[in-house]
Formats: C-alpha cells, sequence, structure tokens
C-alpha cells in the first residue's frame, strides 16, 4: 500500500537547515550512496515541496547538481507550495499550488498511482499534511552535528496519535537513520504493556 512519507535529514538538535536556509551542513556528513534514499526515491512517484527549500535548490543549483548529479534531481512530478511567483526550472515536471494539501494530495495520489508520496520539506509542510491526517511515515535521518538555530524538523507536538519507532539504522559514521510510522490506531495490548514498563498552522512558505 502506498504512503505519504516525510523523508528528510535533522541536526542533533533538530534543525533541517540553518537560519538562513542553507542545507550546506548535511554534505559533508554523508554519501547518498551510503544512505537509504536510492531505494526510497525508486518507490516516490509524486512529492511535494515548501518554496522555501525549492528557492534554495534554485539558488545554489551547481552544489545541488555535485552532490546529486543534477540540478533537479528528480524525474517525478513535483508539487511545489507558495503564495509568491516563483521561476520554473527548464524540464523539470513542477506544479506551483498553493492552499488546503488535501486537495493537492488526491492530485498527488493520482499521479503517485501505486508508488508514494514524498514530503521533501519544510518541516511545516510535513505538519500540515500531518494535521490533516495525511502523513504515514517519517524517515528522519540525523547527523552528527548540532546547528544552535535554524529551521525546525517538525513544528508540531506529536502526543496522540503517536509516532511509533519501527526501525533504526547506522548510515556511515555520521548519521543514523529512524524511520517512525504514525499510529491512528490503538496500539496492540502487548505493545501497550511493554510501553509502559520502565525502562498551529503557519504559512507555506517552508
Amino acid at each position: 500500500m502506498s504512503k505519504t512519507q516525510y523523508y528528510t535529514a535533522t541536526s542533533l538538535d533538530g534543525f533541517i537547515a540553518t537560519e538562513e536556509d542553507s542545507l550546506e551542513w548535511l554534505f559533508p556528513l554523508a554519501g547518498i550512496g551510503e544512505s537509504s534514499f536510492p531505494a526510497f526515491i525508486a518507490e516516490v512517484g509524486a512529492l511535494a515541496m515548501g518554496s522555501v527549500t525549492y528557492e534554495w535548490m534554485v539558488r545554489n543549483a551547481e552544489k545541488v547538481a555535485a552532490e546529486t548529479g543534477s540540478a533537479w534531481p528528480y524525474t517525478q512530478p513535483a508539487w511545489i507550495f507558495s503564495n509568491r511567483l516563483l521561476p520554473g526550472i527548464d524540464g523539470a515536471d513542477i506544479r506551483f499550488v498553493k492552499g488546503d494539501v488535501r486537495q493537492v494530495h488526491l492530485a498527488m495520489r493520482a499521479a503517485a498511482g501505486r508508488k508514494n508520496i514524498w514530503l521533501v520539506g519544510g518541516g511545516d509542510l510535513a505538519g500540515q499534511f500531518y494535521d490533516a491526517g495525511l502523513l504515514d511515515e517519517l524517515i528522519i535521518q540525523i547527523g552528527s552535528a548540532t546547528l544552535g538555530q535554524g529551521k525546525p524538523l517538525f513544528p508540531r507536538r506529536v502526543l496522540s496519535p503517536h509516532l511509533r519507532l519501527v526501525s533504526v539504522r547506522q548510515v556511515g559514521s555520521g548519521m543514523a537513520e529512524l524511520r517512525y510510522e504514525v499510529h491512528t490506531g490503538k496500539m496492540p495490548v502487548s505493545e501497550a504493556s511493554e510501553s509502559t514498563a520502565p525502562s498551529d498552522r503557519t504559512s507555506l512558505e517552508h
């Protein structure tokens, strides 16, 4: 069954980008080939991105190409959420949208078919899909770096429904990957017993 997934990287202190929206802090930590990204992107049929993430990629096309092999490394159709008019990219399958994520999600689901939907970021855009009950999974690469300040990973308070940790893996020497299901139903009784044993929306500009 296809999923809507928030796949991203964060610093140890919970930021996906610097205050200037830069993603360059991430590049030295692990190569794409070391990560789960090649297998992940092969199962993606559509993606969504906020305007700040998109504009950073446009401004830093040469750096993106050096890391990924292309200034726009996606063959899937992409929905860019923005309240502003933004430039397009030659050869890219891009739709600029705004408003309720639920309507856009319907179009993305139709385009993706049996494949998954990737929420590239930022964190608030992923949060809007979560608010609408459309987020199925978080796949978080935690980098061995701290930023002090920046753009938050997921600016939502998630207490219930809870996030269920389903896997943890090391990625090289600089990252760890945590995979969470957004668990909307009740936890099975056996798991609930184990878990008790000792041991606001913002803009589309992100």
